[in-house]
């Protein structure tokens, strides 16, 4: 049976993509923070084995690790979803908020990937790491969180040219807005508009939707692609600063 690493794997995309992984007949290490969340995420999921870590710190990263070596052996694929988003103006934010956000968006992604790598190269696995449309394209209120994604973005290019020669595949997925929960929670309606007026799809994207992208490069149907940036967005990354009012 294959075996996927899934961070942030309680809720939104994670949960999702670890759902998919299940429905696929992989096993599936749930990994998060967030123990209550967890536990009730992983509730009646066979073959789900939810672990608590917090991907930004080395020593329960490198426990983990030990742990998922023991459980499975190797691993065919990882991803690396865990992250945390803090928005503000750039004048106003604090350095401890942007520490925050790199520990988990772009030190979690590092931590975590060079502590399995014997397990990934094992099985010629494959990474996936999650960045954001917002490191692709700047915007307002984003300086940490959008700054930490589009280093996660090159990081995956350096996984891809290291590790290409040890049988282990990386790419980037670059979610546009997902409709999960808490974006509903912290949308305006005017926001929510505002990216149905810009996305070509005229929508927000789904759960499940980012999932299907996540688990197809984590599979054999792409083995040959690696060193990727995949925007699952709608749209939305290309159409650049155009106005939306003039695709009317």
């Amino acid at each position: 049976m294959k075996s996927a690493l899934v961070t942030g794997a309680a809720r939104g995309i994670g949960l999702a993509t670890a759902q998919l992984f299940l429905e696929e007949g992989w096993q599936v290490a749930m990994i998060d923070r967030d123990a209550p969340a967890l536990a009730a995420a992983a509730e009646g999921l066979e073959n789900a084995h939810p672990i608590l870590c917090d991907v930004s710190q080395p020593d329960q990263v490198d426990r983990m690790a030990t742990g998922i070596a023991a459980r499975f052996g190797g691993l065919s694929a990882l991803v690396n979803n865990a992250g945390v988003a803090e928005f503000g103006p750039l004048r106003e934010t604090d350095f401890a908020t942007w520490r925050r956000v790199m520990e988990t968006n772009l030190d979690g992604v590092f931590l975590v990937s060079q502590a399995v790598t014997p397990l990934l190269e094992a099985a010629h696995g494959a990474i996936v790491n999650i960045a954001s449309i917002s490191g692709l394209r700047a915007s307002t209120l984003r300086v940490a969180y959008g700054t930490s994604k589009a280093a996660v973005m090159h990081l995956t290019r350096q996984q891809a040219a290291e590790l290409g020669e040890i049988g282990i595949r990386a790419n980037c997925v670059c979610p546009g807005p997902v409709r999960t929960k808490l974006a509903m929670a912290v949308h305006s309606q005017a926001i929510i508009d505002a990216y149905h007026d810009a996305i070509p799809l005229n929508r927000y994207g789904s759960e499940r939707e980012l999932a299907e992208v996540i688990v197809f490069l984590c599979s054999e149907r792409a083995s040959y692609v690696t060193g990727q940036i995949i925007a699952a967005d709608g749209g939305f990354e290309a159409t650049g600063i155009g106005l939306p009012a003039l695709r009317s």
